[in-house]
């Protein structure tokens, strides 16, 4: 059974190689997609924007201490497959942080 094809939609396939519980794609499926690279995102920046979104006046310097803390770590730390400090876990904090500033706006920063 053949698929019609719409000229206006693209499939795109995100790979992580190397992720946890992640497979590699087969070849035969590989050389189906053209290769795209991205760059590595500026956390200090995403969080200092999340925290300005929640309300907190002092973003700029939070944003900051949060990123160099989860680097230290990544980089002091032993290397545990358990061990993750990308974006997800600075999504994770930076959302504490909000429920946090919810619960009690006046509180210090």
């Amino acid at each position: 059974a053949a698929l019609p094809l719409k000229h206006t939609c693209t499939p795109f396939i995100t790979m992580n190689p190397g992720y946890a519980g992640r497979t590699e794609l087969p070849d035969n499926l590989k050389v189906l997609f053209r290769t795209v690279a991205m760059m590595i995102p500026d956390y200090a920046r995403i969080a200092e924007i999340m925290l300005y979104s929640m309300g907190y006046a002092d973003a700029v310097p939070n944003s900051v201490k949060l990123v160099a803390c989860l680097q230290l770590s990544s980089e002091q730390l032993s290397s545990q497959f358990h061990y993750d400090f990308g974006m997800r876990t600075v999504k994770a904090i930076l959302v504490a942080a909000g429920n946090l500033k919810r619960r009690h706006p006046e509180a210090r920063e």
